[in-house]
């Protein structure tokens, strides 16, 4: 099976959410939570400022989404009232065997609501669906409780736990490994799960 990677399918709407591709009226609202310390705490990198911070908004704008190392980026909106509350991410790891990394970040002020649960969901269902994925995987920091909390919600299995294996800022730090196959997430999907 062949990888589809048209997306005129965009955007996906859930119950409460729309996921959409970023448009340049969405910087205010993405350096909302991109200039929170607590969001980049878990990212390994350091908090963007000034024009970093556009520069990091435009590499969210028209990505391509064909090759390997490519990244969907969407931005995850409430249906209700528009609010950017964060973006999810869908990334080619490999082609050839039909693999991809997600991703996803949220305003902390929206955490515990559900949101990144049902983005994430929707996000699988694009990635197994439409594009015709074979393995789905997602790297954590084992201490963001509320990221893992996500994944083990959506019935992803922990693969591995990886120990001291990133550095920031002085500081060693883990990385837990969660997967999804496609013959796994069919039968929920079928089940409403």
């Amino acid at each position: 099976m062949a990888m589809n990677t048209d997306l005129s399918c965009l955007p996906v709407v859930t119950e409460r959410l729309v996921l959409r591709r970023f448009r340049p009226d969405d910087l205010v609202g993405f350096a909302a939570y991109h200039s929170r310390e607590e969001v980049y705490r878990y990212l390994y990198q350091a908090v963007p400022e000034g024009a970093e911070m556009a520069e990091k908004f435009a590499g969210f704008l028209d990505t391509p989404f064909a090759a390997e190392g490519d990244r969907l980026r969407l931005a995850v909106t409430r249906a209700a009232d528009e609010a950017l509350l964060g973006q999810v991410s869908l990334r080619i790891a490999s082609r050839s065997a039909r693999q991809g990394e997600i991703g996803y970040i949220f305003h902390p002020d929206v955490a515990g609501r559900g949101y990144a649960t049902e983005a994430v969901r929707a996000l699988l269902d694009l990635a197994f669906g439409r594009v015709g994925f074979h393995r789905i995987f997602a790297r954590l920091d084992p201490l963001n409780a509320g990221s893992v909390g996500v994944v083990e919600r959506l019935g992803m299995r922990r693969e591995a736990h990886l120990v001291q294996n990133d550095r920031f800022n002085g500081v060693w730090g883990d990385e837990l490994i969660y997967a999804l196959l496609h013959a796994e997430w069919a039968p929920r999907k079928a089940q409403g799960g």
